[in-house]
C-alpha cells in the first residue's frame, strides 16, 4: 500500500512539473492512508454488529488500531513540525511550535489531528493489554473521521457555498472505501469470514462511490471552472489522472461485485483469493490516495 502511494504521488509529480506538488504530500498520503485504515478496523466492528459469533472479535481490533493510530499520530506530528519550519522566520524552537500552535488556526488543527491519532493509540492499546472486549469501537470511529476531516475541510473549497461539505463527504466517501478494506485483509482469515464480511462491505463501497463521483464532479467544476482547463495546468492534470484511475477502480468494482462478491458469499472462493483481490484493489486505491495528497498540496495556478 505504502509503495503505491508514493507511486502515485510520483506520477502527480511527473504531470505537475515543475510547480507541484509539495513534499509534504509524502507524509500526508501516509498519513490519509493510516487514519483510513483506523476508521476501517472500527467499521469493520460495525459492519458484524447482529452477528451471534462475531468474524472478528473485538480484542483482536485493538492491536491494529492502536499501531495504526500511533503511525498516525507520528505522520500527523511530522507535518506540524514541517508547516511550523516553513512559517518560522529561522530554525524551529519550542517556542516557536508552540506559537505556532497556539496562534495559528493551521497548527491548531494540525495538533488536534495528532493529539486525536494519539489518545486512540493509548487507549487502544490498553484496551489490548485488558483484552477488553466490553469497551465499544465506535467513539473511535467518530474521533477518526474527524481528525480525517480537520485539515480537508479548512482547504481551498471551504470558501466555496457548501464547500467543507462536499470536501467532507469526499473524504469520508474515500476512507471508507479503502479502510474497511484493509482491515479485512489484515483480519479476515477462512473463506465463511469473506462470505459474512465481503457482501456487507462491498454495500458499503458502492454508496461510497457514488458519493466520491459526485462531490468529485462538483469540486473539480469549481476549482477548474470549465472543460477546457482539464489539462491546461499541473493540477488539473493531476485531477485527470486521478478521475481516469477512479473510474478504472469503479469499473474494477462493478466487475468484482458481479463475481467475486457473490462467489465469495456462497463460500466458492478461498480465503487466499478473496485477499488477493483485495489486496490488489487496496493497493491501486493507495495510488489513487497518493494523487489526491499531491492534488491537495499543488497549486491551482500551477503552470
Amino acid at each position: 500500500m505504502v509503495p503505491a502511494a508514493l507511486a502515485g504521488v510520483a506520477l502527480a509529480w511527473l504531470l505537475a512539473t515543475p510547480d507541484g506538488p509539495d513534499p509534504a504530500a509524502t507524509v500526508r498520503v501516509l498519513s490519509d492512508l493510516l487514519g483510513s485504515t483506523v476508521l476501517g478496523l472500527c467499521v469493520l466492528d460495525r459492519l458484524q454488529h447482529g452477528e451471534r459469533r462475531p468474524v472478528v472479535a473485538r480484542s483482536a481490533l485493538w492491536r491494529p488500531i492502536a499501531v495504526a493510530a500511533g503511525c498516525w499520530a507520528l505522520t500527523e506530528f511530522t507535518l506540524l513540525v514541517a508547516a511550523a519550519s516553513e512559517v518560522a522566520a529561522g530554525p524551529l524552537t519550542p517556542t516557536a511550535l508552540a506559537r505556532f500552535v497556539g496562534g495559528i488556526s493551521v497548527g491548531q488543527l494540525g495538533a488536534a489531528t495528532t493529539l486525536a491519532a494519539a489518545g486512540t493509540a493509548i487507549v487502544s492499546a490498553a484496551a489490548f493489554r485488558r483484552s477488553e472486549t466490553a469497551w465499544p469501537v465506535t467513539p473511535f470511529a467518530a474521533v477518526a473521521a474527524v481528525a480525517l476531516l480537520a485539515r480537508p475541510v479548512t482547504g481551498h473549497m471551504s470558501t466555496q457555498v457548501l464547500g467543507s461539505v462536499l470536501v467532507a463527504a469526499h473524504v469520508l466517501g474515500a476512507a471508507l472505501w479503502l479502510g474497511p478494506l484493509v482491515a479485512m485483509a489484515l483480519l479476515l482469515r477462512g473463506r465463511g469470514a469473506w462470505a459474512t464480511l465481503l457482501p456487507r462491505y462491498s454495500d458499503l463501497a458502492w454508496k461510497c462511490v457514488a458519493v466520491l463521483t459526485v462531490t468529485g464532479v462538483v469540486d473539480a467544476a469549481v476549482a477548474l471552472g470549465g472543460i477546457g482547463a482539464l489539462v491546461d495546468t499541473g493540477y488539473s492534470r493531476i485531477l485527470l489522472a486521478k478521475a481516469v484511475a477512479l473510474a478504472g477502480l469503479v469499473a474494477l468494482g462493478w466487475w468484482w461485485r458481479r463475481g467475486w462478491v457473490p462467489a465469495a458469499t456462497a463460500h466458492r472462493v478461498t480465503a487466499e483469493s478473496s485477499l488477493r483481490r483485495a489486496v490488489a484493489e487496496v493497493v491501486a486505491l493507495a495510488v489513487v490516495f497518493g494523487l489526491a495528497a499531491a492534488l491537495a498540496t499543488t497549486g491551482l495556478s500551477a503552470p
